[in-house]
């Protein structure tokens, strides 16, 4: 299952495994005003109609996209070796290409960049803690208030970095576009509805954004094995800035009539 709508890059059209868009077996282009056609003598008897042109794509079609998903999970595979043997951050796409004996080129076709390729790895788990906090048991899921979601929801992320933390920090360092991937969206505007549900009316967008940034990976991580911070501390930590977020009185203005004085 994935939740995640997202794809770092595409596959290549061709590559090693796929075959040309056109040779054995596909089909013959047509001058315009050609007389082939059903029951044409040079048909052999064939239909050559939409039937026939169906039945002549439809194996290569086929055939391509399985070259596509073996070239895809030898890509991952490769890349999972690797982050096993030298850890996400010592891993290039250099490397990866070396390792799945492919051009450079090609892994970057499918991932998109560098940290396409760890977000593409982290799928899975990101897609599961994604179920947990849309569709699971409370309290990180549906049915227990928006403050105890909220603390779930901090402590859920936290324990999720301890588990993938290298990945997760590689997939977002020097990608300008990380605020924007759908996953990254996804948590913010999940944020933002529980502060709504929570009873704040102002900037509750921005508000979200701020305390995202709290679970920034490599925040996280620099606290944890730089700072000798505790997960539990961290956690105890989140709980206190989300309750006192949620239980301040809120001001008469806005963030953003603030800053037109």
């Amino acid at each position: 299952m994935s939740l995640i709508p997202f794809r770092p890059g595409s596959e290549p059209s061709s590559g090693p495994g796929s075959e040309p868009s056109s040779g054995p077996g596909s089909e013959p282009s047509r001058r315009p005003g050609s007389s082939r056609g059903p029951g044409s003598s040079r048909d052999n008897g064939g239909d050559t109609g939409a039937a026939g042109a169906g039945a002549l794509h439809e194996p290569y079609v086929l055939h391509e996209r399985s070259d596509a998903a073996r070239n895809r999970e030898r890509l991952l595979s490769a890349a999972r070796d690797l982050v096993s043997e030298v850890g996400a951050d010592a891993v290039t796409m250099d490397m990866l290409a070396c390792r799945a004996g492919v051009g450079k080129g090609t892994v970057f076709r499918r991932f998109g960049s560098r940290s396409g390729l760890m977000l593409t790895l982290l799928s899975d788990a990101e897609a599961e803690f994604q179920r947990r906090f849309m569709f699971g048991p409370p309290p990180l899921g549906p049915g227990a208030p928006p403050l105890d979601r909220l603390i779930a929801f901090g402590a859920g992320r936290i324990g999720y970095i301890l588990e993938f933390g290298e990945l997760a920090r590689a997939a977002v360092e020097r990608d300008y576009g990380r605020f924007d991937v759908p996953a990254a969206v996804l948590w913010n505007r999940h944020l933002e509805i529980l502060l709504r549900e929570a009873g704040l009316r102002l900037d509750t967008g921005l508000m979200a954004a701020s305390l995202a940034a709290t679970l920034d990976p490599a925040r996280l991580l620099h606290s944890i094995q730089k700072q000798g911070v505790s997960p539990e501390r961290l956690v105890e930590s989140w709980r206190q800035l989300v309750t006192r977020i949620v239980t301040a009185p809120e001001p008469d203005e806005g963030l953003e009539d603030i800053g037109k004085r």
